[in-house]
């Protein structure tokens, strides 16, 4: 990879109102600036009344759909967490803290929203018809374009991105963006001209591929929901009653149930009717614990200081942050150095380890499988590692996956607001289903056969979405 330089006086560097001296902030300064549109040209920043959003939503007995970054998949599709402020408990609560301090907005339509943290993620919102519905983070920032709204959109994914990563924030962690970021961008206004004058041939030829995506996603089915039907019907897990179980708020218990539990825990979370009734389920298929499969004890991972990264290292340092999406993603994990990995050997990743997010909100309990035996890897930790004996690992990943174990890490975690820790301790002394590999494998080959049919779907939206880019590229040569 070609290394940049170039030279840039003090003098020129103080023009500068926000202080920016990033490398790609001052190449990106330094291009030629004839022949522009400025941002606000053509879009408005939009501000978020997020309290009274708040406060109106709290007195409402209504669902609403709200949508954090997580939340969004790199097409732009949203799939929001339901609320209700009327059926509020603990395994939703972290959300409405966030409501409440403000952390809301809600974007009309044609509006476009794009994340502050890690825009290079691609995690952009067309607002739809659907989407203009959905409540937000306010970790979006929300442009209202005057004009050529679609086409807009499709540019921040193609011919507007290096534009966008250039003027993002890029220190040692990963990229950010502000508001006032933007007001940087400089629309190159041979492009600009072009979209205009060919607005209405460029949207007849997007609009096919939109409808032809709706009708392939309507098909998709998500993946824990695929899981979920599996093992309920192999072992006789009644989702029915567990949701209404959920629903229980007020329920009245011996006290001798506070004693029946080496930690005398005394939380209502802890001793939850619905907690009660998926442990008497899964009992009834096993009396059999993970710590009855362990090849070795669960460790936690190992913590890491900034002198052990190594930008030339060949060692993935695995975070929370790495396995949020139910898989180990490579494209965000940190390099460390050979003597960190030489120093922390009884912390490496092998093929067929499972690895456990063992603390924060909305990534507590959610599981990776190492499938890659040359990934060389080491776990952080807020993490801890599973290894097995005599179990086929994937089993056990789709198992961890499900409703059912999710909620067992939900009233078992510990602490409170978004300071949550789940413990080996506690890990190892969850149920366990004890069934012949041969059975395991069977159930194995069913749910990777629909999660592979899913996959070709998603594949297949893919490469529509292609398509689109494509047409605006072409548009602007």
């Amino acid at each position: 990879m070609p290394f940049k330089h170039f030279t840039i006086d003090f003098a020129k560097l103080a023009k500068e109102s926000s202080n920016r001296f990033d490398v790609d902030f001052s190449d990106f300064n330094s291009a030629e600036k004839t022949a522009t549109y400025s941002f606000r040209d053509y879009f408005l920043i939009e501000n978020s009344e997020g309290k009274n959003l708040a406060t109106s939503l709290s007195e409402s007995e209504d669902d609403f759909c709200y949508g954090e970054i997580g939340d969004v998949a790199k097409d732009g599709n949203v799939e929001p967490q339901k609320l209700n402020f009327s059926q509020r408990d603990e395994f939703v609560e972290n959300y409405f803290k966030k409501i409440e301090k403000g952390d809301i907005q809600q974007a009309e339509e044609n509006n476009i929203l794009i994340s502050k943290v890690r825009p290079n993620l691609r995690k952009f919102v067309f607002v739809n018809e659907e989407y203009k519905n959905y409540f937000f983070t306010t970790a979006f920032i929300n442009i209202k374009p005057k004009k050529l709204h679609k086409i807009f959109y499709y540019c921040f994914r193609t011919i507007f991105y290096d534009d966008l990563m250039a003027i993002s924030r890029q220190g040692k962690g990963y990229p950010t963006l502000k508001e006032d970021d933007l007001l940087n961008m400089r629309l190159n206004k041979k492009t600009i001209d072009k979209l205009e004058e060919k607005e209405s041939e460029l949207v007849a030829k997007i609009e096919p591929i939109e409808q032809k995506i709706k009708e392939i996603k309507v098909q998709i089915i998500p993946a824990q929901e695929v899981m979920n039907k599996v093992f309920a019907r192999e072992f006789g897990f009644d989702l029915e009653r567990f949701e209404e179980l959920k629903k229980i708020k007020n329920y009245w218990l011996d006290l001798s149930a506070f004693a029946n539990n080496k930690d005398i825990r005394q939380s209502v979370k802890f001793h939850r009717e619905a907690g009660i009734f998926v442990i008497e389920q899964l009992q009834k298929n096993t009396n059999k614990k993970i710590k009855h499969f362990i090849a070795e004890p669960i460790v936690l991972g190992t913590s890491v200081s900034p002198s052990d990264y190594d930008e030339n290292g060949d060692w993935f340092y695995v975070s929370m942050a790495n396995i949020k999406n139910w898989k180990f993603e490579r494209e965000d994990s940190k390099l460390v150095s050979p003597e960190y990995a030489r120093q922390n050997q009884n912390k490496i990743v092998a093929k067929d380890d499972i690895l456990v997010a063992r603390s924060g909100e909305g990534t507590i309990g959610k599981v990776a499988l190492i499938e890659d035996e040359n990934l060389k890897g080491v776990f952080a930790d807020f993490t801890m590692r599973i290894r097995l004996a005599n179990y086929n690992p994937l089993f056990a990943y789709y198992y961890f996956r499900t409703e059912y174990f999710q909620y067992l890490v939900e009233v078992n975690k510990k602490g409170l607001g978004n300071n949550t820790n789940i413990f080996p301790s506690q890990i190892q002394e969850l149920p366990m289903i004890d069934i012949s590999l041969q059975r395991q494998q069977k159930i194995v080959d069913e749910i990777k056969m629909e999660l592979d049919k899913q996959e070709e779907i998603k594949k297949k939206v893919d490469s529509e979405r292609a398509k689109i880019d494509e047409i605006i590229e072409k548009a602007v040569r």
